[in-house]
């Protein structure tokens, strides 16, 4: 089990005001209702774990967060205000930014190239910009050591790092562009202990700098340990929100295991499952 006694949790975060506030959001696809009036909200430098199984329509919220998907209804507020996000762009240039399991990065190119992509600095003007290396190649390397990985160079070639370090570039590379919100899709899926406490921390530091963390998991003791609140989402659904003290990791696998209607079944096959 992963231990959190070197994780910073407190309650002043929660009592700011939520960057990121989704109303009764509900997402149907045909006649597919993917989300059934979910709620959820994000304070500066809070990790608000999202928790459920597959199929429990935690993808399709994180695209409804993130302006992959138009909500069918309900409201989503930023800093307080009504705002829609037509495409992903609109989010990222919001704030909103999303880490996806498959971190959209080229396994050949280098550190320095994937920390910038598609957001070059340059030097020079007309004919003769250009991009300017140096100058990236000094932010990651000082950026990538703020979240305690050091490189051998920025030159080093992504697809040699390991999967918590590929993680850790990719949630640098998301606050250095400003990042008020970061949303974290199964971080920890595929990674063993070691990265897995890796990237923990990170998320650790990050949200010790103000960021509010969405993160995506279904993995009860990885969000335990770095959470400070806890919603379940089932089929669509949000069966509740709990602070972190005020709910066992029993209770929580309980929940996303389908509460009741596991106990039913349980029953009904003799205590088999």
């Amino acid at each position: 089990m992963t231990d959190d006694s070197k994780f910073h949790h407190g309650d002043v975060k929660q009592n700011a005001a939520p960057i990121v506030q989704m109303k009764d959001i509900e997402k149907h696809f045909g006649n597919i209702i993917a989300l059934a009036g979910v709620s959820f909200d994000i304070c500066p430098g809070e990790c608000h774990c999202l928790l459920g199984d597959n199929g429990a329509g935690k993808s399709t919220f994180i695209k409804t967060m993130s302006g992959v998907h138009q909500p069918t209804h309900g409201e989503i507020l930023f800093e307080g205000k009504p705002l829609s996000f037509a495409t992903p762009r609109d989010s990222m240039e919001a704030g909103i930014a999303t880490v996806f399991q498959d971190l959209a990065m080229i396994p050949l190119m280098s550190v320095s190239r994937n920390f910038f992509m598609g957001r070059e600095p340059t030097k020079g003007r007309g004919l003769t910009k250009r991009f300017d290396v140096a100058k990236a190649n000094d932010i990651t390397m000082t950026e990538m050591r703020k979240m305690g990985i050091n490189l051998r160079g920025p030159d080093q070639a992504v697809g040699t790092l390991s999967g918590g370090e590929r993680q850790t570039v990719a949630i640098a590379r998301a606050v250095y562009f400003g990042a008020k919100v970061l949303i974290l899709d199964e971080p920890t899926s595929a990674l063993g202990v070691r990265q897995t406490s890796n990237v923990l921390a990170t998320i650790d530091k990050v949200r010790s700098q103000g960021v509010g963390v969405v993160f995506i998991s279904h993995n009860v003791r990885h969000a335990l340990a770095v959470g400070d609140r806890f919603t379940v989402l089932n089929r669509g659904k949000t069966l509740g929100t709990a602070k972190r003290g005020e709910i066992s990791p029993e209770e929580l696998q309980d929940l996303m295991a389908g509460g009741q209607e596991l106990a039913q079944l349980e029953g009904s096959l003799e205590g088999t499952v």
